[in-house]
């Protein structure tokens, strides 16, 4: 005689014993098993979904493309037109948005020289030109006085800004120091310009008032007189690459009268 399982226990109605499992409750326990498997084969489905959706399989569609008649329109390069952004506070562009017209003082010998570059850059300006390298002139003469390097180096040509240096390195080791106050200002002038291949050179003729002092480390005046205001003349040579999307121009030469 063999033994009956449970499941044929229950079907005959013979009353399981301790040992035995409820029917019903097995019932339950499989489903919510069937449940959870089928939930984690979904999760693993949607897993395996992610990773091929997610990932580039060098099969998609390439961008589209704009018409023949559409153009993009490129962003204006720092520096293009206007000064260059962060950092940039000492250099001084001169200005070339506006055609060259009157207004400007250019000597007879330099006027050859400004149609020429007008021909290569018709947006030089003369004008605006002289303002911008006045404003130079003025931050070269405060920043050499100062010694302030950071301020000369962007305004200045590679020698030139070394034999800068080399005053203010001499100036410095003589325990000295430069005052300089201007005073007032004649006006600026373009005497000379010209083209050398594709750098123009503008040379400019200043006329200034000021007052200029070297006092030693004790504050003996050593050069100059304090309260006497003289007049100085410099003739400085600015150029420019006009080739280069940099519209600033850099101090190549400089003398004095």
């Amino acid at each position: 005689m063999h033994a009956l399982s449970e499941w044929d226990a229950g079907q005959g109605g013979t009353v399981a014993g301790p040992g035995a499992k409820n029917p019903g409750c097995e019932g339950t326990s499989r489903m919510e098993l069937d449940i959870l498997i089928m939930a984690g084969v979904a999760v693993f489905v949607l897993y395996r979904l992610y990773l091929v959706l997610g990932t580039k399989t060098g099969h998609e569609r390439p961008p589209e493309r704009l018409p023949d008649n559409k153009e993009r329109k490129p962003s204006m390069p720092a520096g293009l037109g206007q000064a260059p952004v962060g950092g940039s506070d000492n250099v001084i562009p001169m200005p070339r948005q506006a055609r060259a017209g009157s207004g400007a003082k250019v000597a007879d010998a330099a006027h050859d020289g400004v149609v020429a570059i007008t021909r290569v850059d018709p947006t030089f300006d003369p004008a605006k030109f002289i303002e911008g390298a006045k404003m130079a002139h003025e931050m070269i003469v405060d920043a050499f006085a100062a010694g302030d390097r950071q301020a000369l180096r962007p305004l200045l040509a590679d020698d030139v800004y070394q034999s800068f240096e080399g005053a203010i390195q001499a100036r410095e080791a003589a325990g000295h120091r430069a005052e300089v106050t201007v005073v007032g200002a004649k006006p600026s002038e373009i005497v000379d310009a010209q083209m050398r291949q594709r750098i123009a050179e503008v040379t400019v003729k200043f006329v200034s008032e000021m007052v200029s002092v070297t006092r030693d480390a004790a504050g003996a005046i050593v050069d100059g007189a304090a309260g006497v205001v003289r007049e100085v003349t410099d003739i400085w040579t600015f150029a420019r690459d006009t080739r280069s999307h940099d519209p600033n121009w850099k101090l190549v030469a400089t003398a004095t009268e």
